[in-house]
């Protein structure tokens, strides 16, 4: 099973952003309960930077949260003094997402999580920014793990976050992923894994990013992976996180595998998973239009 946290709590949907600025409590909670009764384990609350004011919205909103939701909350936003107020007032282990391995990230972020005894998000983001390859993931992911070691940090308590890139941008970044979470459990074995999921279908039309979000799920779960930051209203990654659909996944790790496999003698759905995970391996040029070709 993998972890479900649930990203629909954002400032930047308009709606959620127009509650956090009017401090409308009752738009908020029945955002928290409609996830919470999706399937969730976690709220991921992402006030944004919030320069202004962030440490009285972040205490406001994890209260307003937690009088009608028992689940904990990742706390998302960029702002150290937003996040202690958030710790503070969190009732039990909460997760900061999330620190990189810029300096002043770390330096802010790290005594407050010893501190407040939350789990973190690893973001391997390193001093000169994204890494370009699995191997250069894997050496931020040690020198992370190293310092939050040195700050106090158990191993069990960082969630490494590769970072998920788009389809559409850059296909060697999404193997990149892949081939870093078979790597990690060598690397760390007592880290756990978090992934931004959605971020995998950014800049795809509305309608298709289910479709890539769904089958990366998939084939980062080949892997171990331990949570997902995912779409808490679509009901099929939910099933899927939850081991509920595992000839599917079956399948598309089949297809991983390098297994040739019969269009005809399967389902519309089950060629759909198919030709999306061949679009995610590199197999398939991606464009728009990849499940009708």
């Amino acid at each position: 099973m993998v972890i479900c946290v649930g990203e629909n709590i954002n400032v930047m949907t308009r709606s959620i952003s127009s509650a956090f600025k009017e401090r409308n409590a009752q738009v908020i909670q029945d955002m928290a309960k409609a996830e919470a009764e999706g399937g969730v384990h976690y709220l991921d609350l992402n006030i944004g930077p919030a320069r202004k004011g962030g440490d009285e919205l972040m205490t406001w909103l994890v209260q307003t949260i937690q009088d009608v939701v028992d689940l904990p909350i990742s706390l998302d936003t960029t702002n150290p003094i937003a996040m202690e107020a958030g710790l503070k007032v969190h009732k039990g282990r909460a997760l900061v997402n999330s620190v990189s391995l810029q300096p002043e990230r770390m330096e802010s972020l790290f005594p407050l999580i010893k501190k407040y005894d939350a789990d973190v998000v690893g973001l391997l983001w390193g001093k000169e920014g994204m890494p370009r390859d699995a191997n250069e993931r894997a050496a931020l992911a040690v020198d992370l793990v190293y310092m939050a070691n040195e700050a106090g940090i158990a191993t069990e308590n960082i969630w490494i976050d590769p970072i998920v890139t788009p389809v559409s941008a850059e296909i060697n970044q999404v193997i990149s992923c892949l081939e870093f979470m078979s790597m990690l459990k060598d690397i760390a074995p007592e880290a756990k894994s978090i992934v931004g999921i959605s971020n995998i279908s950014n800049g795809t039309p509305k309608e298709l990013r289910p479709y890539l979000n769904r089958t990366y799920l998939i084939m980062l779960m080949k892997y171990g992976l331990h949570a997902a930051i995912l779409d808490a209203f679509d009901r099929e990654i939910i099933s899927i996180a939850r081991g509920e659909q595992p000839d599917m996944v079956n399948l598309v790790h089949k297809v991983m595998d390098g297994e040739e496999v019969d269009l005809k003698s399967l389902s519309p759905k089950e060629v759909e998973y198919v030709k999306t995970t061949r679009v995610l391996m590199g197999k398939s040029v991606y464009s728009h239009s990849w499940l009708t070709l």
